[in-house]
Parts: C-alpha cells; sequence; structure tokens
C-alpha cells in the first residue's frame, strides 16, 4: 500500500495519456488494468466534451483494499451522466465501461471547478 498518492498536472491532450497510464502503474506497483481504464475514461471525457488542451489535475491514492483516482478539471459543466448505450452508437460508452469496473464513482461540484472520481478494488 503506497503512503503517498500520485498527482499530476497536465493538459487534457490524447498523447498525454500513455504516459499517464505509464505513470499510475508505476505508482500502484502492480499490473492496474482497471485503473487505468478509469484514468483514461475519465481524461478521455475531458477532452472529448471540453476540448483539448483543458488542464486538469489527477489524482491516484491506494489504501484500504481500494484505489480512488480523481480528474479535476476547471469547469463545472459537462457534468458526466452514465446514459445507456445503443447497439448502433459509436460513442458513450466509456462511463458504461468506468461504471462496469468501478465499486462506485460521483461528481463533485467545486467552486473551480468539478472533480469526477471513481473506486477501484485493488487485486
Amino acid at each position: 500500500m503506497n503512503a503517498v498518492r500520485l498527482e499530476v498536472d497536465l493538459l487534457a491532450l490524447p498523447k498525454a495519456v500513455p504516459e499517464l497510464r505509464r505513470s499510475v502503474r508505476e505508482y500502484v506497483g502492480a499490473p492496474c488494468a482497471d485503473v487505468q481504464l478509469c484514468v483514461t475514461e475519465l481524461v478521455g471525457n475531458v477532452i472529448r466534451h471540453l476540448g483539448e488542451g483543458t488542464p486538469v489535475r489527477v489524482r491516484v491514492e491506494c489504501g484500504g483494499g481500494r484505489t480512488r483516482v480523481e480528474v479535476t478539471d476547471p469547469h463545472q459543466c459537462a457534468i458526466p451522466v452514465l446514459v445507456p448505450a445503443t447497439a448502433d452508437d459509436e460513442a458513450g460508452r466509456g462511463l458504461a465501461l468506468l461504471d462496469a469496473v468501478a465499486l462506485r464513482w460521483g461528481v463533485e461540484q467545486e467552486v473551480a471547478g468539478k472533480t469526477v472520481w471513481c473506486e477501484v478494488g485493488e487485486a
């Protein structure tokens, strides 16, 4: 179990995601496909709904049998909502994937933006 959390400030760009996934893997110190998926989906949602280059803070913390992932952005708008995707939909499954692998997830609105978070059980 890690005593400190991983905290990374970055611009939400597609090219930043692979390095972020590597950093998460190094922090966790073990295979963590579900955690990496959550980080990818949450940052991907920022890129998709707020635009490339949006500043975000990504936090990952392990402890108590869970890994918590948080992505904070400076916009109070674009609150993620889980909607069912149909077989013909070409997008919109990211939050459904996150919902499937996470123990729980939510959104915290703040004066300076919002934080979307999820918790994944440790393997």
